[in-house]
């Protein structure tokens, strides 16, 4: 498409409402035929899975920080080409960046896109205040298309038409609808964000009554609108995928995990791994079914916790994962991951044994460890990322690094942090022998060199090891 339809939904922080509106949105838009693109603006995993259920189309990931403006550009255009509409959820307040100039905000990534922004604002015990503030926002950062406002938590049409028209003669921005305060939220929180879309037990039905919702109280036909009339996307390149490095009939196999416990990947890793030249195959560390022969591995984040007992149980598997490990299968994990190859999870006073890769363990804490986009110098050598290569990426994670086991020493660890938490005393990427494990989160096409050099390792290794042990 030559234009497409795109709108960006913001908020004024974190909690506003913009999920809720954002999912039910896509599913009400998908209802009534439409192809519905899903973005999500930032690190985020547990948004966009959400996202995809909604829309029945992949979410992406779309990031300022960890893509450069003209891949962002390119992958927006790619993915919303086959759209009638794409709909951009932003992240935390629609001005909040990684400091006092906003960068990476919404905002900057919705001028980069061309994309009007409909504000998502909590409207609790306020009226004109709230013109005030949609005023603000209007005027705050030259070149923002605030085309609309959607009022959330509204007390009752009394409330809900005072505020329209405060805001629309007051602040010049139509409202674009008016959802009420809701006893319940159909998909509740947790310490991370929404509950994961695999451990909800009634996932289609909590999006249907999100998106009841929306359609009864936003105007549809004016957000259509909105997003019909966004001003021209400038012509971009394509997508820098990774070239293949190895032909189809010499296509390593690499695993990676996708369960209730860990299934923390951006598409575009996975498909930067298929491009690459790898053939994947989806394994479990919950299930005991047998594991095909592999030539590397991938385990991505996730809620290793809340499966932790599950996972321990499972013997067979963790052996075989320690296993592979020793016989040097190239491994790459991501802070669930990681936390998986460790020896065991404390969680309050249980503990559960884990692969045991790592000899040390990791615990649960009350409170975010590490939170926010991270860069780091890469020291040490390792089969995915090169020497001296500053490496930027995000972290999420409420665990923390214990001590070693007696008798053992600390791994080596490839990452020192130059910004964000890592593992331990600033560092971050364990190394075992093939296996690479970190908190930092990265996104393939933010790091170019990481799908080709996992591709390489896995070949290598098909060449020297031959098969992975049964």
């Amino acid at each position: 498409m030559q234009n497409p339809p795109r709108i960006v939904l913001a908020g004024l922080s974190g909690g506003s409402g913009k999920t809720f509106v954002s999912i039910g949105l896509c599913r009400a838009l998908a209802r009534q035929g439409l192809a519905v693109q899903p973005f999500k603006k930032g690190p985020d995993y547990i948004d966009a899975a959400w996202l995809f259920h909604a829309s029945r189309r992949p979410a992406c990931n779309l990031d300022p920080f960890l893509l450069d403006r003209q891949v962002v550009a390119a992958l927006f255009a790619e993915r919303a080409r086959t759209a009638d509409i794409s709909v951009i959820e932003g992240n935390r307040g629609l001005f909040d960046g990684k400091d006092v100039e906003g960068t990476c905000s919404t905002a900057e990534l919705a001028r980069q896109l061309s994309a009007p922004v409909i504000l998502v604002l909590d409207a609790t015990k306020m009226t004109r205040t709230a013109a005030a503030i949609v005023a603000g926002c209007k005027a705050f950062e030259p070149g923002l298309a605030l085309a609309g406002v959607i009022l959330n938590r509204t007390a009752g049409e009394r409330h809900r038409a005072i505020l329209t028209r405060c805001i629309e003669e007051l602040a010049g921005v139509p409202v674009l609808g008016c959802l009420p305060k809701m006893t319940a939220n159909p998909i509740p929180e947790r310490h991370m964000g929404l509950v994961s879309d695999q451990e909800h037990g009634a996932r289609e039905a909590a999006l249907d009554a999100i998106a009841d919702v929306v359609e009864r109280c936003v105007k549809l036909d004016r957000v259509l609108d909105t997003a019909r009339a966004a001003a021209p996307l400038a012509p971009t390149a394509l997508v820098p995928w990774p070239e293949r490095v190895c032909t189809p009939e010499q296509a390593p196999v690499i695993g990676y995990v996708h369960d209730a416990a860990l299934w923390f990947y951006y598409p575009e890793n996975l498909e930067a791994l298929a491009r690459a030249g790898a053939e994947l195959r989806r394994v479990s560390l919950l299930s005991d079914e047998p594991w095909p022969e592999l030539h590397g591995l991938y385990l991505g984040g996730g809620f290793p916790e809340t499966q932790a007992a599950a996972l321990s149980a499972n013997v067979g598997i963790r052996s075989h994962v320690r296993a592979l490990a020793e016989h040097g299968l190239p491994m790459y994990a991501e802070c669930g991951g990681f936390m998986y190859l460790c020896r065991a999870v404390q969680l309050d006073d249980a503990r559960h044994d884990l692969a045991g890769v790592f000899p040390l363990s990791t615990r649960l804490c009350a409170k975010p460890q590490g939170l926010g986009y991270v860069e780091a110098l890469v020291e040490a050598d390792n089969p995915f990322h090169p020497l001296g290569l500053r490496l930027s990426g995000h972290e999420f994670h409420y665990s923390a690094c214990t001590e070693t086991d007696a008798g053992s020493s600390l791994p080596p660890l490839a990452l020192r942090m130059l910004r964000g938490h890592g593992m331990l005393s600033g560092r971050d990427g364990l190394l075992a022998g093939n296996v690479f494990a970190s908190y930092t989160h990265i996104h393939a096409l933010g790091a170019p060199h990481w799908a080709p050099a996992f591709v390489r390792a896995a070949l290598r290794f098909r060449s020297g090891h031959g098969a992975t042990p049964g």
